[in-house]
């Protein structure tokens, strides 16, 4: 049916997610993005003072590269809750065509305390000329379910709207609670492409009862968040999927991407939901 968000749009509290690091770019794009885990932890806590209340986590090892070890996603989750009131951590389970399955979703299960988020990739996405992530419906069965066993709440990661039926089948195999939590993609290689009209029709085929959130690549990141606060959703933003603040400016730090997504969230009106409201609305 179509998305009814706009009724009840001033009251309906934002949520903003920020995803600090990622697996890809490093320094070399931008100097300020922080890879180690007191790093990573000081950003969150800014980050979580103007408004964020989930952060989405990759971590990097010593030399600033991906990986999946964890040990050192251990350290980062440490790291953030010395440092950090309450905001919800998210781990991704990324990293298709590079890390094994077990491996990818092997520190959601292993660290303790567990994310109280992860995400469950809905199928393929290209990466460059020889890397396919493909994201099974088998793989993501698997890994609703431990989720589901853990208390784990699965952010459901869609890159285009054929990736709508997958989700739809979890819902359908009784491996999702009630809200479903998520996130549309834009500007990815293979994925949905960005514009309003895509945003609306994306929305407006998710499974019900859903709470969804905006992330989209680039120079694409502002105009499309900014879009979605307008028809009721959530935003992600932060430096894993955009470097820049504006054309030609580096981003000082995700929490300065943060702190415009609020200030433009109290111009249109939307009240900025905390940790403890995000839980509430998600069903944490």
């Amino acid at each position: 049916m179509p998305y009814s968000g706009y009724e009840d749009y001033f009251d309906r509290k934002l949520i903003i997610s920020v995803a600090t690091t990622g697996g890809h770019q490093g320094k070399e794009a931008n100097p300020n993005l922080p890879t180690q885990p007191a790093e990573v932890a000081r950003d969150v806590a800014a980050c979580e003072e103007a408004g964020a209340s989930i952060v989405h986590l990759h971590a990097r090892d010593e030399n600033g590269d991906k990986t999946k070890s964890v040990a050192r996603y251990q350290e980062l989750r440490d790291e953030i809750d010395d440092r950090c009131d309450d905001i919800i951590v998210n781990f991704t389970t990324g990293g298709g065509g590079i890390y094994p399955r077990e491996e990818r979703i092997a520190p959601v299960l292993e660290t303790d305390p567990r994310p109280e988020m992860a995400t469950v990739d809905l199928g393929p996405i290209n990466f460059g000329q020889t890397r396919t992530a493909e994201n099974t419906r088998e793989q993501s069965e698997e890994y609703a379910e431990r989720m589901l066993d853990a208390g784990v709440k699965p952010e459901l990661e869609l890159f285009n709207p054929g990736h709508i039926p997958e989700a739809e089948h979890l819902i359908e195999e009784g491996l999702l609670a009630e809200p479903y939590w998520a996130t549309i993609i834009f500007g990815m290689q293979n994925g949905m492409p960005p514009g309003p009209e895509n945003l609306k029709a994306f929305v407006d085929n998710l499974p019900e009862p859903v709470e969804w959130q905006c992330l989209a690549v680039g120079k694409h990141q502002l105009p499309m968040t900014t879009a979605a606060i307008t028809m009721g959703g959530h935003v992600r933003v932060g430096m894993e999927d955009n470097v820049y603040y504006r054309k030609g400016e580096l981003a000082e730090s995700n929490a300065q991407l943060v702190r415009r997504t609020a200030r433009i969230a109290d111009e249109l009106e939307r009240p900025i939901a905390s940790p403890a409201e995000t839980r509430e609305m998600l069903g944490i």
